[in-house]
């Protein structure tokens, strides 16, 4: 009863062991990648291009034309939507001539081009879009009202718990299955760059430490859900359960 209480209410495990590592995690990630992002947003090209202009060429290059490019408020919000083959770049992108604005813009470029190539990691991804909308918001309601349960009537509260594990297990899914989807989409805008005349080799080590930096905020993100999943089955006694089988 004491497991399940901790389910409902203040835990200090649960502090130490996830959530303040993850928000260190995350915390380091988005640090790295503000900073990153700022140093290279000073530093210019020789071609001169802006964000969208090289994202254009680069998808033009590969055959890509059917893809619009739009500019969006906010800063770092640079997204690709393959429901309407629209790549959105933020304003700090859209129009600037940096090499910040080129890695991202060029970067979002690759998962249009993942896309348009069928990439099977992006469609898993796309799939899995609905299904996690649903899960990350009922995960939690669900584990708590388990917790709560379990206090009460265990046969009823256990089911419970399960079954919201497994809804933050689909979420956990998505963020483990964005990293391969992610690394891809840099590791296809850092040679697309060079090949297109896009950046030089001296100017694509920027771009590349701009995107590097972003990834890690990825990773970071599917550590942190991971960690808390785990948690959350060893509370159920779930995961003691799974090793008591081996």
């Amino acid at each position: 009863m004491n497991g399940a209480r901790t389910l409902m209410g203040f835990d200090m495990n649960y502090l130490l062991m996830v959530m303040l590592p993850g928000m260190v995690l995350s915390g380091l990630a988005s640090m790295m990648v503000k900073r990153t992002f700022a140093k290279y947003e000073k530093v210019g090209t020789q071609a001169n291009m802006t964000g969208a202009e090289a994202a254009k060429l680069m998808l033009e290059r590969q055959g890509v034309t059917d893809c619009k490019i739009e500019a969006v408020s906010g800063r770092l919000s640079d997204h690709y939507d393959p429901r309407d083959k629209t790549l959105r770049l933020s304003e700090p992108v859209y129009n600037a001539r940096s090499i910040s604005a080129i890695g991202v813009a060029c970067h979002e470029a690759g998962h249009a081009l993942q896309h348009a190539q069928g990439y099977r990691w992006l469609q898993m991804r796309s799939k899995l879009v609905p299904v996690t909308n649903i899960s990350s918001k009922m995960s939690m309601p669900v584990i708590m009202v388990g917790g709560l349960l379990m206090g009460l009537v265990p046969v009823f509260g256990m089911p419970v718990l399960l079954f919201g594990c497994a809804l933050f297990a689909a979420a956990v899914v998505f963020s483990v299955v964005t990293l391969p989807v992610e690394w891809d989409a840099s590791a296809r805008a850092k040679k697309a760059m060079v090949d297109a005349g896009i950046v030089t080799q001296q100017e694509a080590g920027g771009a590349s430490n701009v995107l590097n930096a972003a990834f890690l905020t990825y990773l970071a993100a599917a550590i942190a859900s991971i960690m808390t999943l785990l948690y959350y089955l060893h509370r159920t006694g779930v995961l003691r359960m799974l090793m008591n089988r081996r």
